[in-house]
């Protein structure tokens, strides 16, 4: 169980699809662990991954942007697999609207049928420097754009921004 106020991905590695319960809010802060744990599944053959949204409290364009990617690291590696969110509730399925992901992921914003309580052990989200959070940050809003063309406006100010901190700071 997730401690009150720690926002936490609780995971099922084992199962197919892999399942990933989203327990409080996720957003540029906990979104490094949930990229790096989807990469090493898509590396052991993992395809199919179910994402439950029905106790995530909000979320930022950075994790819809890990999301985004994940999706098209899917569709390159392994075109038969599948992403899908479930038992996404209005406010979020606004925002995934929004961004144009309803397109490139599948959305079920009915009560999914699926046992969730599987999912039992806890990502560990380590601390990242400020110039890794900065490229996490920019990568996940490049997947936005690749994902939407439309949203480079609305995120051009963003990319710009780290692109310029990202190029500051060496490697």
């Amino acid at each position: 169980m997730a401690d009150a106020g720690k926002p936490v991905y609780l995971v099922d590695a084992y199962s197919d699809p892999v399942v990933i319960r989203i327990d409080g809010r996720a957003c540029f802060q906990n979104s490094a662990c949930l990229r790096d744990f989807i990469t090493e599944m898509l590396r052991q053959g993992k395809t199919r991954f179910v994402l439950d949204f029905q106790t995530c409290t909000s979320m930022d364009s950075t994790f819809l942007g890990v999301l985004a990617g994940a999706a098209l690291d899917l569709k390159k590696s392994a075109p038969g697999g599948s992403l899908v969110l479930a038992r996404v509730g209005q406010r979020n399925l606004e925002l995934i609207r929004n961004l144009g992901l309803h397109r490139l992921l599948t959305v079920d914003a009915t009560d999914f049928p699926m046992n969730f309580n599987q999912c039992a052990t806890a990502l560990p989200c380590a601390e990242h420097s400020d110039l890794e959070q900065a490229r996490l940050v920019l990568e996940s809003h490049e997947n936005l754009v690749t994902a939407d063309e439309s949203n480079r406006n609305k995120f051009q100010d963003v990319l710009a921004f780290l692109k310029n901190r990202v190029a500051q700071r060496p490697a």
